[in-house]
């Protein structure tokens, strides 16, 4: 399965994607298949699994039951180098370029090698840039940094490109789970003009409306995770046609 290549189609095409993060931290795997199923009758093209946390070791095996309800593919989204698994058709192997901390710029990166080396998953190498979504987030305390405010466009597009010019193959802009603000249109549209490469946006959407807009405004692909988790109802309004 070459995800990466697909993604490259699909925008090449037009296509909107649109991404549910699941948690293996929140998630009841006996529950789980109900869940699948809104989002194969969803607009949804992906799913990612992963967290800031993964306290309970939980990523194989909600990754693997989610592998026999799915044909989506199914991208790891991890918050440290041991939430990983084979199981999955590939890793976003991130690296938060927004902050300054070492052991998630590389050091995080370097001890997920000996796993990766053995491993089938397709790895697409992204750079992580979080955003200012109005609260603390997981991912600020877990990485001890700090978002770029939303006002700071110029900083937040020269990191974008200090990614792409890295190697990174996406760009990933995060208001954080359970942000009380999305990214805005204008750093959405400013950070696109300027990238070559694929651009993911998530983070405190929670509307089909909200959607439209950050996919109005430049976002190649969309993830989802908190709205989800709280309204599973949210699906209703996001079927296939």
């Amino acid at each position: 399965m070459q995800i990466y290549k697909n993604i490259l189609i699909d925008i090449k095409q037009r296509k909107k994607l649109l991404g549910v993060l699941i948690d293996p931290d929140k998630v009841i795997l006996e529950e789980i298949s109900s869940f699948i199923d809104l989002v194969n009758n969803s607009i949804a093209t992906h799913i990612l699994v992963g967290g800031s946390t993964d306290h309970d070791r939980k990523t194989d095996s909600v990754v693997k039951a989610i592998k026999k309800l799915t044909k989506l593919p199914v991208m790891l989204f991890p918050g440290d180098h041991s939430h990983v698994t084979n199981e999955a058709d590939a890793l976003l192997f991130l690296s938060l370029i927004s902050g300054r901390n070492s052991d998630f710029l590389i050091e995080q990166q370097v001890q997920s090698i000996p796993f990766l080396k053995k491993t089938s998953l397709e790895i697409i190498p992204t750079g992580y840039i979080l955003i200012d979504g109005g609260v603390e987030t997981a991912v600020q305390r877990v990485s001890n940094t700090k978002p770029i405010c939303q006002d700071n466009i110029e900083l937040i597009i020269n990191t974008a490109l200090a990614g792409e010019y890295s190697g990174k193959k996406l760009i990933y802009l995060e208001a954080g789970s359970g942000a009380s603000k999305i990214v805005s249109s204008e750093i959405i549209e400013r950070v696109k003009e300027n990238l070559s490469i694929p651009l993911i946006v998530g983070g405190g959407i929670r509307t089909k409306k909200d959607l439209e807009h950050v996919y109005e405004a430049g976002a190649d692909l969309v993830v989802i995770g908190t709205a989800f988790e709280k309204d599973p109802h949210f699906f209703n309004q996001l079927k296939k046609e």
